[in-house]
């Protein structure tokens, strides 16, 4: 048995099915993380949906800004814009069960091994405030409505900037937006957790009062392993604490995955060369 974790699949349906004969992946024995955006950008969102509905509880997947973005154009709230791919899915005959089954996936996930080590994943951020059980709490927050018959209505209320920064005193849709902003776009905050959502460069590359959210001092969740995506101009990491999968697979680079041995710390990278889908700019 065998733990994995996968970065931004965005589509790119061949490069995944190559990685997961490239491990053997068995649906019956491992278990496997897809840290969000498995749609959009790419040629083959819908079999990427297809192939993880078929694989049941052994494939476990959690939301990006792309698959939220797909959830918001099948009702209504965005038009595609000419980068968009999400045509495969919204023109798709199964195309209710591929949203139905997107729309039960969490923005969090978190796994315990048997030894008691705790990995928590996210798409692409954490507050600094937040411990890692407030992450699992507020993400079910936002999974409780996206299951729910206010999905439009969420939707509708989902986009902007606005707060950009967490209050716990925060209600409705802004409190529900500044998380879905953190867990799904963050890439940089200043020391006091304000997000910035102009910068996407490299890490290196910060403005001035910005970092990389996983290195604001005295962050909560520090010494907590997290696994995260979203972030192509980042590139892999791999700290004790910190594992970053998004290696700009749409984009020509490759897709990662992670496997873990019985303890966190025992770590392999596994990676796939992809055709490039997109070029970036």
């Amino acid at each position: 048995m065998a733990l994995y974790c996968i970065g931004d699949i965005q589509g790119c349906h061949d490069a995944f099915e190559r990685l997961l004969q490239r491990v053997d992946f068995s649906a019956s024995r491992d278990t496997l993380y897809i840290l969000g955006d498995l749609v959009n950008r790419g040629p083959a969102s819908d079999k990427v949906l297809r192939t993880c509905m078929a694989a049941g509880d052994s494939m476990r997947a959690l939301l990006g800004n792309h698959d939220l973005h797909l959830l918001a154009a099948a009702h209504g709230v965005r038009r595609n814009s000419r980068r968009d791919t999400l045509a495969q899915v919204l023109q798709a005959p199964d195309r209710d069960q591929l949203l139905d089954w997107l729309r039960q996936q969490p923005l969090a996930r978190s796994h315990r091994t048997v030894h008691g080590d705790e990995l928590l994943m996210v798409h692409a951020g954490v507050l600094p405030q937040w411990t890692a059980q407030e992450v699992m709490d507020l993400a079910g927050e936002v999974h409780t409505v996206l299951r729910s018959a206010q999905l439009p209505d969420f939707l509708q209320a989902m986009y902007g900037n606005q707060p950009d920064r967490w209050s716990p005193d925060l209600q409705g849709w802004e409190r529900l937006r500044v998380i879905v902003n953190a867990l799904t776009r963050l890439r940089f905050c200043s020391a006091q957790g304000v997000m910035d959502f102009d910068s996407t460069e490299s890490a290196e590359q910060a403005a001035p009062g910005l970092m990389p959210w996983f290195d604001v001092p005295g962050r909560a969740t520090a010494g907590v392993p997290i696994a995260f995506g979203h972030w192509s101009t980042l590139g892999h990491i791999n700290r004790p604490d910190l594992v970053a999968l998004d290696t700009g697979c749409v984009w020509g680079g490759c897709l990662s995955m992670m496997r873990f041995g019985d303890h966190l710390a025992d770590r392999e990278l596994i990676q796939v060369d992809c055709p490039q889908a997109q070029a970036p700019g």
